[in-house]
């Protein structure tokens, strides 16, 4: 073995500790409740472990606090990953219910009129790229946030359990290097009274495998269908984001879980791993998630006003197009109904058709086109 396999060994003394500073921190005196942020990726995956093997230690009468396990559904997830989130959050829940372990878990997902279609097709926003990356925060920082901030409005504070790693990247090392000094808890950048608890922020990557590989979930079952999500796609998770500063972790240009219409990152490695694995039903998936980049940028597919009438120039005479065309928004919306048939399953919600419908007579009216949309007539079609 070499060094570095030496130094990347799990030795007991590192696992010791963190399971020790689990415990201490759930046994202070103080009644503030954890929430942990779950992905159902590797390094969220390890955290809720840990946890949840430290409830089942402390006897009832020691298990003070209650535990959020808090997942994020942007509604565009790729489809394995978010089924094995579901599951995994669904499994941890009724665990908990049986050992009586004061555990509350939670989905959150986008309000409707901020979902990822409603936006595209509805107003017509160009799909994400890295200087526009409107998605993170409508989709994945507001509905988690909002949760949290119910939970310090009902109990004052809260701490909020992450699984990042100093080693994860120099960009990540960087921003966990800046509260080294600030002790086992930090304050939250953008939420208050809320507390951030890092366990695991000293594993290395071969670290966090070896545990899970070696030990079965304490809720029951195995790592291994997560094992083998990883094997398949060669990804990493998106984690939970709470912080514009967690946003470079999502879309990135390395394979990483996360949304199948995500056109920030230059091609989708995870969902390719999936179809190369043998999950044919999600290549026309990729096929509508590369057409839609394709068109991003193409000025005959945007209005030359932006959505609050303006026209947009920049310093060196270049238009900033606004949003897609009436005419693009529909092709949108119908090609997205015929991937619908083609992968066998919903995309896009009754309330989200409902509203985006209700977008474009808006739109149309204030254009001084009276002409009105009604949902029964168009059925599985759009705009024409």
């Amino acid at each position: 073995m070499d060094g570095l396999a030496e130094q990347q060994t799990l030795e007991p003394t590192l696992l010791d500790h963190m399971r020790a500073d689990i415990l201490d921190e759930y046994n202070q005196e103080h009644s503030h409740p954890w929430i942990i942020g779950f992905s159902g990726g590797k390094d969220s995956t390890l955290v809720m472990h840990l946890v949840f093997e430290a409830l089942l230690s402390l006897p009832p009468s020691a298990r003070r606090r209650t535990v959020h396990v808090v997942a994020n559904d942007t509604l565009v997830e790729s489809p394995l990953v978010v089924q094995h989130m579901v599951d995994s959050v669904n499994e941890i829940g009724e665990a908990a219910q049986v050992f009586g372990l004061p555990i509350v878990t939670q989905i959150t997902r986008p309000k409707v009129d901020q979902t990822f279609w409603v936006n595209v097709i509805g107003r017509g926003y160009p799909p994400p790229n890295r200087s526009f990356r409107w998605c993170t925060d409508r989709m994945k920082i507001s509905p988690t946030s909002k949760y949290i901030k119910e939970q310090v409005d009902a109990a004052g504070r809260v701490i909020l359990l992450l699984g990042v790693r100093r080693s994860e990247s120099s960009q990540r090392s960087a921003s966990v290097g800046r509260y080294d000094t600030e002790g086992r808890l930090h304050q939250h950048n953008d939420l208050q009274n809320c507390m951030v608890f890092r366990p695991i922020v000293e594993m290395h990557t071969d670290q966090v495998w070896d545990f899970l590989g070696n030990n079965e979930p304490p809720w029951g079952g195995t790592h291994l269908r997560l094992i083998g999500l990883y094997r398949k796609a060669s990804g990493g998770e998106c984690p939970v984001v709470t912080s514009m500063e967690d946003i470079p972790s999502c879309g990135t240009s390395s394979s990483r879980f996360g949304c199948w219409t995500c056109t920030v990152v230059e091609k989708d490695r995870s969902l390719e791993g999936f179809v190369e694995w043998g999950h044919d039903e999600f290549g026309p998936l990729l096929d509508f998630r590369d057409w839609l980049a394709s068109i991003r940028n193409d000025p005959n597919r945007r209005q030359a006003r932006r959505r609050d009438g303006r026209i947009t120039v920049t310093t060196t005479g270049a238009l900033v197009p606004g949003p897609f065309t009436f005419q693009t928004r529909s092709e949108i919306f119908d090609r997205l109904r015929e991937t619908e048939r083609q992968v066998g399953h919903r995309l896009l919600a009754d309330d989200e058709i409902e509203l985006i419908y209700s977008i474009w007579n808006t739109e149309m009216a204030s254009q001084g086109n009276h002409k009105s949309l009604e949902i029964r007539q168009l059925g599985g079609g759009a705009l024409r």
